[in-house]
């Protein structure tokens, strides 16, 4: 089965339909302030309303309060939400089949925690100033026999991609590893990197 494809941070319309038509599965928007990718609401729902039927909509949030998470995907008209494990402020606020939860991986504990998560878990690297798009992976050995479907993220690019999907993810996040700049995809990388998972699938 071929593995999935999420462009992360996105931030105009230009990559987000460029990213569509070469194959991406799902969108990422991130909704966080200090980051690079921010996008305010605004933007986001411009660009949404714009991409082709069956991309999944993507919000991240970081810290944020989850009355306000869902007033966001409401708005802007998002299919899932990403969010980070230990973040106080969900309340314990899950929505199967809906949230994504994303671990920063330092050890096999952080693992194991991620593991036990009641929503799909997406498996980053762990930084300290910094959540997602970082272009740093982790060691991808402790996931290895993870034993349920999982989103692989950090440091993913073109030329560790193959080592990426040896390791079977339900599907990958991509970031950093397909930009020009934070916040600007490149075209290059962007093709490179799904023509290798496309075939990756075929084989």
């Amino acid at each position: 089965m071929k593995t999935r494809i999420k462009i992360c941070g996105i931030t105009n319309i230009q990559d987000a339909l460029m990213a569509a038509e070469m194959g991406a599965d799902a969108l990422g928007f991130v909704f966080f302030k200090a980051s690079k990718r921010y996008i305010s609401c605004e933007d986001a729902k411009g660009i949404i309303l714009k991409l082709p039927p069956f991309i999944v909509k993507c919000g991240v949030f970081v810290n944020e309060g989850w009355e306000k998470i869902m007033e966001i995907r409401d708005y802007c008209k998002l299919d899932r939400i990403q969010v980070y494990a230990g973040d106080k402020n969900l309340c314990g606020n899950i929505i199967p089949g809906v949230t994504i939860m994303a671990f920063r991986i330092k050890d096999r504990s952080d693992v194991e925690k991620a593991r036990m998560s009641k929503a799909l878990p997406l498996l980053d690297s762990y930084n300290k100033k910094m959540y997602g798009g970082c272009g740093i992976k982790f060691d991808w050995e402790l996931i290895r026999d993870f034993g349920r479907p999982f989103i692989l993220a950090g440091g993913i690019n073109a030329e560790n991609i193959d080592s990426a999907l040896n390791i079977n993810p339900y599907a990958i996040d991509i970031a950093s590893g397909a930009e020009s700049s934070p916040g600007k995809k490149d075209p290059k990388k962007l093709e490179e990197i799904f023509r290798m998972v496309e075939y990756k699938g075929q084989t």
